[in-house]
């Protein structure tokens, strides 16, 4: 398929590079034209100077058969508004553009634009490393009522079947980690120690199902 980037800078370039190397079609649209020597000798891509939200550069880098548009500059507005002209403008289906800030970021995805939040991703990411035992979102809705994170069930938990551990943490399990491997739990799944549940949870009632994950169920329970 053919994908337009805005932004050739460290994501930018990298990310053209990956996709060319898949065998997609790419164009990557930059401010700066000093920017492009970031792709290599051998990159194939179209290379086009100007801003990516103005119709004309739009259509130079291929955007009326691109098949997704990627909006990774510098800048939230430039990103934002370029992921919006590319799909109301031109119909792009797959579109994301990568946001610093976070409440910007909630707010455009209730519109309807993916978007990857680089600052609350990477707080997150560095908290789960520093803080194993705090519950850091793996992904959060964005209206911020509902998020999925990793719980550790306590040892006594182990043998139960993972709908126990549900029901009495309020939690939907969408898969687990065991030794490495991902696996989607059905009504037969038990719990074995050391396991990693991915469930998704009510933001207002996150304190309380780590609190029942991390405790040894009642005895005669």
């Amino acid at each position: 398929m053919h994908v337009v980037i805005l932004g050739c800078g460290r994501v930018g370039s990298a990310l053209a590079i990956e996709l060319e190397r898949f065998g997609h079609g790419v164009a990557v649209i930059d401010q700066d034209p000093t920017a492009f020597h970031r792709l290599p000798p051998s990159f194939t891509g179209s290379k086009i100077t100007g801003v990516g939200f103005d119709r004309d550069t739009l259509i130079e880098a291929g955007i009326e058969k691109a098949e997704a548009f990627a909006s990774v500059s510098s800048g939230d507005n430039s990103n934002i508004i370029s992921a919006r002209v590319a799909r109301e403008m031109f119909g792009v289906q797959r579109v994301v553009a990568r946001i610093y800030d976070p409440r910007r970021a909630e707010v455009y995805e209730r519109l309807g634009i993916p978007t990857v939040a680089t600052v609350r991703w990477t707080r997150d990411q560095m908290l789960a490393r520093l803080l194993p035992e705090a519950v850091t979102p793996e992904w959060t809705h964005p209206s911020g009522a509902a998020l999925m994170t990793q719980f550790t069930p306590a040892k006594g938990w182990a043998g139960r079947p993972v709908k126990e551990i549900e029901q009495a943490a309020g939690i939907r399990v969408a898969c687990l980690t065991r030794y490495g491997d991902g696996i989607i739990p059905d009504g037969r799944t038990m719990v074995q120690d050391g396991d990693i549940l991915h469930a998704t949870v009510a933001r207002k009632r996150v304190a309380e199902a780590e609190a029942v994950a991390r405790a040894n169920p009642p005895k005669g329970a």
